[in-house]
């Protein structure tokens, strides 16, 4: 069941991306298993699925770690609000963090990528709704942020990231996912900065996220089911 349905995102992506002129390999499937026992997770890796996010530290840690020898490819991403003082928890277990909102988090998560000898990829949440309940950076200071993200050496600025506005239609999601990607090139025209990937989009409105340009989209109940079911 759970290749059927990664199949049928993938099939789904693909025409998403053909639709708009796009390139299907150009847009990563990120496969969200907050909740997912590590037995459901390890029938994804065996249906080809690599790319996974999780949206807490504590709860990664106890599947991260078990799930390593399934294959020597897996990667992690940290999708979730991740706190300053989690911040040595999240560099040991993941490979990108795709939170970055914050100067202090950005320096706590340096200061460990400096002492573990590695580079940290993370991405930048922006507020691209404004939404006082959302975290992120507004977009407006997006260039003041990425100025201040130059000292610190070990990260790896990758991208942007966002969570839309919520709303009972999809479509509504659209205007937001042109924005980032607008934001995203208005930025670089600015400042010289690309930033490569665009993660936005989730089980509801991931097609429309590829028609805008998003690179990674984070899909977890249409692979896993609702959560709350038989998969947690």
């Amino acid at each position: 069941m759970i290749a059927r349905r990664i199949e049928g995102v993938r099939s789904r992506i693909a025409c998403a991306a053909q639709r708009s002129g796009r390139n299907p390999d150009e847009v990563s499937l990120l496969a969200v298993t907050k909740t997912v026992r590590p037995g459901i997770i390890a029938e994804a890796v065996e249906a080809g699925q690599l790319l996974f996010g999780e949206n807490y530290a504590q709860e990664a840690g106890d599947k991260i770690p078990s799930l390593a020898r399934l294959h020597p490819g897996l990667i992690w991403h940290f999708i979730g609000h991740l706190q300053t003082n989690k911040a040595g928890l999240a560099l040991e277990l993941f490979d990108c963090i795709e939170t970055l909102d914050n100067v202090k988090l950005a320096e706590a998560l340096d200061r460990r990528a400096k002492a573990a000898d590695k580079r940290l990829p993370v991405l930048i949440q922006v507020n691209i709704g404004e939404d006082p309940g959302k975290s992120g950076v507004s977009p407006g200071l997006l260039p003041d942020f990425l100025t201040r993200l130059a000292d610190f050496s070990n990260l790896d600025i990758s991208g942007l990231m966002t969570i839309t506005p919520l709303s009972d239609n999809p479509e509504d999601a659209r205007c937001w996912f042109r924005s980032l990607r607008e934001l995203r090139d208005k930025t670089a025209r600015e400042t010289g900065i690309f930033l490569r990937d665009l993660s936005m989009g989730m089980s509801h409105d991931f097609e429309l996220a590829v028609e805008e340009g998003a690179t990674i989209v984070r899909v977890g109940s249409e692979i896993f089911g609702p959560r709350g079911h038989d998969h947690v």
